[in-house]
């Protein structure tokens, strides 16, 4: 699979050849020249400018959006070895992370040059996603490094369905190697969380979110009133009932979820958290209506918008959110917002929580800003790696 003479070559427009340059990996359908009419799907190429030079080595997908991902700026064999300093990079990057907890994100897509590949660790076993045609072709390499490099008791690939859908490929979940236990315990801060990889979203935990929970958890009192809202298993929370806060209340739609939360609950000796399975607009407008008063307000919604278009949409769900949310806090109460998508900024947020302020006649100081953890990084030549933000607010009197 490496690079030969008979690898194929494929142009791109001038546009697309001067973001290569500057190491952005993806080239868009619409910027490709000239494709070989044999080019499989997911088969590695040689990326050429329209005058020849040499860009990259990738691999293309003519049928899908995002054509071309490039694997490698030099000149190199895309093959075992590729992917074992790729992956060994990877994994010894985190290795300051395995004195504070067992579980965090191995590697994390473009972000650490493997377009299409994301790893999380937990606990000894891995959870995989093949997200890309590419990829997929090249699960076997990608395999065999990850026992080698990782020495993983088991194996667990929950690829992203709708990833690999655009790609035009079918879903993927299942046993890769080993044995993979029905459930695993997460430690995390201090606190306890229980992680089964066949049933939970993503691939097990929203592992982003470890410094943000611990952020916003430093500033929890002792009984101070905490509502999770879209909580899944209870991260936000759980911290902050470690601090001391009572009531805890944990806001999911998914039964599933609160189950979870509900375990992590008992598994943590802790008391003083509630459940509540409920649609999120409607909850937070009852809790509104009602004149209900909270000193800390989490709102870690999933992503409103996949695309550039569908923005306006989100921006309002996030305004109603918003507004209800500073509207149950009492004098002086705290709430954290985020938005877990590439196409909604943190200005965007800032604006967001503005407009509902002058709604709800009051000033909000911004305590922090927050963003995915370090094990998921950001690099500047892929904007797109950046994609967690939030802000922590201080709601005070005029």
């Amino acid at each position: 699979m490496g690079e030969r003479n008979v690898m194929k070559e494929v142009i791109v427009n001038r546009t697309a050849a001067g973001r290569v340059t500057r190491f952005f990996p993806w080239v868009y359908e619409n910027e490709l020249v000239g494709v070989p009419r044999d080019v499989g799907s997911g088969e590695v190429v040689r990326v050429s400018s329209p005058s020849g030079g040499f860009l990259g080595v990738g691999y293309i997908n003519p049928t899908s959006t995002i054509a071309v991902r490039v694997l490698s700026f030099m000149k190199r064999p895309i093959d075992q070895e590729f992917f074992r300093e790729k992956i060994a990079k990877a994994w010894q990057s985190r290795a300051f992370l395995r004195e504070t907890t067992n579980a965090f994100r191995v590697l994390h897509s473009e972000a650490d040059g493997l377009p299409g590949l994301v790893a999380d660790y937990y606990d000894g076993f891995l959870s995989l996603q093949v997200n890309t045609a590419g990829m997929e072709r090249l699960r076997k390499e990608i395999l065999t490094v990850f026992v080698d490099v990782v020495k993983p008791v088991g194996i667990y690939e929950r690829s992203d369905a709708g990833a690999r859908d655009k790609e035009g490929l079918g879903s993927a979940e299942g046993v890769l190697y080993g044995e993979i236990p029905e459930e695993l315990t997460v430690e995390e801060g201090g606190v306890l969380f229980k992680v089964r990889l066949r049933e939970s979203q993503k691939t097990g935990f929203y592992l982003d979110q470890r410094r943000n929970r611990r952020i916003v958890a430093s500033y929890v009192d002792t009984g101070w009133r905490v509502l999770d809202v879209f909580s899944n298993t209870g991260g936000f929370g759980l911290y902050a009932a470690s601090k001391g806060a009572e009531p805890v209340t944990l806001v999911d739609q998914s039964a599933v979820a609160l189950k979870t939360a509900r375990e992590n609950v008992i598994l943590n000796g802790m008391n003083n958290v509630d459940f509540v399975r409920a649609d999120a607009f409607d909850y937070l407008a009852r809790e509104a209506k009602q004149g209900k008063r909270y000193d800390l307000v989490v709102l870690d919604p999933p992503s409103f918008t996949k695309t550039k278009g569908a923005k306006g949409g989100a921006l309002k769900g996030y305004r109603r959110l918003v507004l209800n949310g500073l509207r149950i806090l009492g004098p002086e109460g705290y709430l954290a917002v985020f938005s877990c998508s590439h196409h909604i900024s943190l200005d965007d947020i800032g604006c967001v929580c503005l407009n509902a302020a002058a709604d709800t006649d009051c000033r909000l100081e911004v305590l922090e800003h927050l963003f995915q953890d370090i094990d998921h990084p950001y690099t500047l030549n892929v904007p797109q790696s950046l994609y967690l933000k939030g802000l922590l607010i201080k709601k005070t009197l005029p």
